[in-house]
């Protein structure tokens, strides 16, 4: 007897009695969706809430915030250098006259950008490149994974520095380059996972129905790692941020007249005791958005697991 058919006795058993309430909880428990089950342990997760709030102020900051600030991050103020957080210059300016409230708010916003594209990439590409490999498997699975563990051993970091110092630290560049350095290694992970789902009734019977082999790569094999790859997105925004961040760090990443967290955080360290405002307010908006991506994917990962009491009873 399965579970739903136990559920329905009892919900019959409650209508018998006159128990409308309980009656009415089994019937509710019984259309609860898998989407509203990992919504509510989620929800239940009061430091993944928190840093959801705290991800979501973080990017309309980065949309909306320039709307008040009084400079551009372009405009420079020749009689305000390196000048301490004021009325005119909230957070101050750098040894160019830059607004740095205006650069904090442009650097966030293409750092996101930055990690956005960075991130869904990899994670579309892992996905379709990973389940492939393992559906088709053969010669096919060979190659994609000779590859992959060649790029494995290839010094990933050392190729983006080079790319994009010879781009001119255009972000467009910046971004693809990390996105081709950076699929492979969850491209394993999804090799792995896809292993065992091949081998489900349900990919047999689409199989011998006739369904092409990329249908149920995209229908059924990666729709069933669906909660692994919204763990890795989240992941993969906080990596990207601080692979980003680190390039521009040493100098190889986003270049004047554009600006990034990285590129601000880099140039504030060199004057850190004599103007401390030009690293700690960038780095203080790169550690908040770091810290709620980081959460996020923590309660993600306990709601869609379900071993993990983390989330509560749903």
């Amino acid at each position: 007897m399965s579970v739903n058919d136990v559920r329905d006795q009892l919900a019959a058993s409650a209508l018998e009695r006159g128990d409308s309430t309980g009656a009415a909880a089994m019937s509710r428990r019984k259309r609860l969706s898998r989407r509203e089950l990992y919504t509510r342990r989620f929800l239940r997760n009061r430091p993944a809430v928190a840093g959801l709030i705290i991800f979501v102020m973080i990017v309309l900051f980065s949309i909306f915030g320039g709307l008040p600030a009084k400079h551009s991050y372009l405009e420079t103020d020749f009689l305000n250098l390196s000048a301490a957080p004021s009325a005119d210059h909230w957070f101050g300016t750098n040894n160019a006259g830059n607004d740095l409230y205006a650069e904090t708010v442009h650097g966030l916003q293409r750092s996101l950008i930055i990690a956005l594209i960075v991130s869904t990439g990899t994670t579309v590409i892992s996905a379709v490149v990973g389940a492939a490999a393992a559906y088709f498997g053969g010669s096919f699975e060979r190659v994609v994974l000779g590859v992959i563990h060649f790029l494995m051993v290839v010094p990933t970091f050392l190729i983006l520095a080079l790319f994009s110092n010879r781009s001119g630290g255009s972000w467009i560049v910046i971004a693809v380059i990390m996105l081709l350095v950076n699929w492979f290694w969850p491209a394993r992970v999804v090799w792995t996972l896809s292993l065992s789902i091949r081998e489900r009734d349900y990919v047999s019977a689409s199989r011998y129905m006739g369904v092409s082999g990329l249908r149920i790569v995209v229908r059924h094999i990666i729709p069933n790692i669906g909660s692994l790859l919204i763990i890795q997105f989240t992941l993969g925004v906080v990596g990207a941020v601080l692979s980003e961040t680190g390039l521009s760090f040493i100098g190889f990443g986003v270049k004047p007249p554009d600006v990034s967290l990285g590129a601000l955080i880099g140039s504030g360290a060199d004057t850190v005791s004599s103007a401390p405002w030009l690293f700690y307010f960038p780095a203080a908006a790169l550690t908040l958005l770091t810290v709620s991506m980081a959460l996020v994917s923590d309660g993600l990962r306990d709601a869609f697991d379900p071993t993990s009491a983390a989330g509560g009873r749903a």
